[in-house]
């Protein structure tokens, strides 16, 4: 069966700014000394699974020449651009839709455009398992992080009987306190929810028709559209009314034939400045600098300079991001309280630093 791949790159990734921009999100961002971006790494590899004519990236449509700039080899075509913001359902629903008018069926690999992998080999791997568990019957499969710690920025799958490779999934259950976090590590039968899918394209089409009849209506009078003079005007009209759901609690949460497969290939996914020492190599005093940068007697702390020298003395534990138009200087703390400034500038009506 064909195999397709499925990019979501319409987020903001706001935890990242001031680089991460609305003109720009993190998903166009190198955060890595490759200089590569995190969608081209997505992208890249998929390669020994998927061709290029196979990729399908949906976006906002205001990022579609970022994508036709950094993916050259995917078709113009198969950047699906979502005329507003409603979350991971009506995307995938989307892109099922579109796929399915040009395949009728195939296998979809649906994935985060902003996630690194450590260890390729084994996560392509881990992809070729689940599309075997996807292409029997009604199966909806999704890829577990098997947990390193008692994370509780991470939702969680809790996994019961053992089918051949994967798992039945008996629950998806919300972020947890850390005392449940210690619980579900301790258990060994929790996973993180890392927000990558593979199904058929018949398989989901039929649980979004039972489980969320609009946005299946919807899609599939895009999907007939496509390739059609009407299509602009009917994208924007469907995907315009369709209600802001992900699909874990549209579909997920809620269907029979769930399964998991637990995933061990250095998966991170690059939630917050603090990841950029994680995924970067640092200094004797656990320092990462990027750009013309002086550190005197400084530990623990990470440096994004930009056009400008950047000295830091005696620093610990922060982060420096220096951009033409922004220095940020934050705790490695309250790296989450990015958000709170961008909150503050909208407020202040100063859109063009968002």
């Amino acid at each position: 069966m064909k195999i397709t791949a499925v990019i979501m790159a319409g987020g903001r990734g706001e935890r990242f700014w001031p680089k991460s921009r609305n003109n720009c999100p993190k998903q166009f961002l190198s955060l890595t000394s490759d200089g590569e971006t995190m969608i081209q790494k997505t992208v890249k590899r998929l390669s020994p699974m998927v061709a290029p004519e196979d990729v399908f990236i949906v976006t906002n449509a205001a990022y579609t020449d970022l994508v036709k700039d950094q993916l050259p080899d995917v078709p113009a075509e198969n950047i699906l651009a979502e005329p507003c913001a409603r979350n991971t359902a009506p995307c995938i629903a989307f892109a099922a839709a579109v796929i399915g008018r040009k395949y009728d069926d195939a296998i979809m690999l649906v994935l985060p455009s902003d996630h690194l992998i450590g260890y390729e080999d084994i996560y392509v791997s881990t992809l070729k398992k689940a599309v075997k568990v996807a292409e029997q019957g009604k199966n909806l499969v999704t890829i577990g992080i098997t947990p390193t710690y008692p994370e509780t920025g991470y939702g969680y799958i809790n996994f019961g009987k053992e089918e051949g490779s994967a798992y039945e999934v008996e629950r998806f259950v919300e972020k947890p306190d850390l005392a449940t976090a210690k619980k579900y590590l301790a258990s060994g039968k929790y996973l993180w929810n890392s927000g990558m899918f593979v199904w058929k394209i018949s398989s989901v089409m039929a649980n979004l028709k039972e489980f969320m009849p609009d946005i299946y209506e919807g899609a599939l009078r895009i999907g007939e559209s496509f390739g059609t003079q009407s299509y602009t005007e009917t994208l924007v009209k469907e995907f315009s009314a369709f209600t802001s759901e992900s699909i874990d609690f549209g579909i997920m949460e809620k269907a029979d034939d769930i399964y998991t497969l637990p995933g061990s290939f250095g998966w991170d996914d690059v939630g917050s400045w603090l990841a950029v020492e994680r995924i970067n190599e640092t200094d004797d005093d656990k320092n990462y600098v990027d750009g013309d940068v002086i550190t005197v007697d400084s530990k623990r702390t990470t440096i994004c300079g930009g056009k400008r020298l950047v000295a830091a003395i005696g620093t610990r534990d922060i982060i420096i991001v220096d951009t033409d138009d922004v220095l940020l200087v934050c705790s490695k703390n309250n790296t989450q309280d990015v958000k709170k400034v961008i909150a503050q500038l909208k407020e202040q009506g100063r859109n063009e630093l968002v």
